[in-house]
């Protein structure tokens, strides 16, 4: 791997005796990883139906190491949301920033969503997950990830975060930034990063970071925590950027991050930057680790500051038609028929703390729960994500081994002329006990309706 003179020079500043170490690192295996959704299953329950070879990563509790010959994008368990798979280092920005259910979060940079699926998971069903990306292509896969690990409370944005700011200042209790940076703590493992490196370095980078977290800050409620992570070594977009926000914000300082064995403090190199405490920021180096290279900040804001007041979305009741109050019948998962929204036939869940969304652009709102249709309701793949095998009543569950799953998954009519005492109609299509989506059941066969763009290829 050919690395540029430029960017090895500063790390050979900044690493001093460590540096041939971090070159040393560049030959050693790639680490892959996933991390458990506990939305839906405990890690524990997972290793035990478990297919992979799996490692603990020491300090994600729900997080593993995985056989570079596993392939657990092609499982149904993956189809069933109950991991993501994720770099190890990267899954420790979510991990460390403090939710408590029923919190407001905001993900502002959040595409493909694996920091946000794991927001969603501390949520539990609880609160309000806001998660955006200001690239349309990129919010398309975020709302997917997101939906498949079944987050009910949730709105996918894809917005400029100086937009969102000015509308929902105060109103967060959490903020997590993985801000777009050069994306030097990656080079082992995608070395076309280099060729981008070398076209928008640190210096391009950092003037959208100073921006962003700064509009980070201000969306945060007096008390609120904001978590600020990049995965580069440098330290304009690193250490800068932090210092860049304490400057500009006084209402913010930093906090501790609960230590590791192998976690670097950042560097400290003058009377400022001590008493900034910039060495409660933290850097993962794969030198040190069993990770690639990330840094991350985590800011708390002083309690005494005044809160803008946010109004809520304002839903006018409706009158649900008797094709979904049918259908409401079968399910026991719990729903608020004031949190129902239809718009153009499509009945959404919102969440009663999302606020005023007019003027903003939305992917989704809220859980769509399906469309009505003449004379019928059709249940939405999002919303078999968010059940339980418990909450609806006509269930069809298949083990993981019968080879009816790949096939539901690819879309087919499936024989279940097995399953003949079950009633005809809406049946929720389950791999041992794990919903994957929706199936018409007439007696014996399964008419697929599993969504089109999730299928196995």
């Amino acid at each position: 791997m050919s690395l540029p003179e430029k960017y090895l020079d500063t790390m050979k500043e900044m690493l001093g005796e460590d540096f041939q170490a971090y070159l040393d690192s560049f030959n050693d295996s790639r680490l892959y990883g996933l991390r458990v959704n506990t939305l839906k299953i405990t890690p524990e329950e997972f290793l035990k139906i478990s297919p992979f070879d799996l490692k603990p990563i020491p300090w994600i509790e729900n997080g593993f190491y995985f056989s570079e010959k596993d392939k657990p994008a092609k499982h149904p368990y993956y189809f069933a949301g109950l991991y993501y798979i994720q770099e190890p280092s990267a899954m420790t920005p979510a991990n460390v920033l403090p939710i408590d259910e029923g919190d407001v979060v905001f993900d502002m940079c959040a595409a493909p969503g694996g920091k946000s699926t794991e927001l969603g998971a501390k949520l539990n069903q609880t609160g309000l997950l806001i998660t955006n990306d200001i690239s349309n292509s990129r919010a398309k896969a975020l709302l997917k990830n997101v939906e498949v690990s079944g987050i009910p409370n949730v709105c996918v944005l894809s917005e400029d975060p100086r937009k969102i700011a000015n509308r929902v200042s105060t109103f967060f209790d959490e903020v997590l930034i993985d801000g777009h940076c050069s994306g030097e703590g990656m080079f082992r493992k995608d070395n076309k990063l280099i060729k981008s490196w070398q076209k928008n370095g640190p210096e391009f980078y950092s003037e959208i970071q100073k921006s962003i977290i700064l509009n980070g800050a201000d969306m945060l409620k007096p008390g609120g925590k904001l978590l600020y992570s990049t995965c580069t070594f440098s330290k304009l977009e690193d250490e800068e950027s932090v210092k860049h926000l304490l400057r500009n914000r006084p209402e913010m300082h930093l906090i501790d991050i609960k230590p590791y064995d192998g976690f670097e403090h950042g560097f400290v190199e003058n009377e400022e930057d001590e008493s900034m405490q910039l060495e409660k920021t933290v850097r993962i180096f794969p030198h040190k680790m069993q990770g690639e290279g990330h840094f991350l900040a985590l800011f708390e804001k002083e309690k005494d500051m005044p809160v803008d007041v946010h109004a809520t979305s304002k839903k006018a009741a409706v009158k649900l038609p008797d094709e979904l109050k049918e259908f409401l019948q079968h399910v026991s998962y719990h729903i608020d028929e004031k949190d129902i929204v239809i718009r153009d036939n499509k009945a959404y869940i919102i969440s009663p703390n999302m606020p005023d969304e007019s003027g903003l652009r939305i992917m989704r709102n809220g859980t769509l729960l399906g469309e009505v249709k003449k004379n019928r309701f059709e249940p939405s793949q999002a919303f078999a994500m968010v059940l339980k095998a418990s909450e609806y009543d006509k269930v069809i569950n298949l083990s993981v081994d019968d080879e009816r799953v790949i096939k539901y998954l690819k879309g087919e009519t499936i024989n279940a002329a097995d399953f003949k005492d079950n009633e005809a109609g809406w049946s929720l299509i389950c791999v041992d006990g794990y919903p994957l989506g929706w199936g018409k059941f007439n007696g014996s066969m399964i008419k697929n309706k599993y969504l089109a763009g999730w299928r196995w290829q």
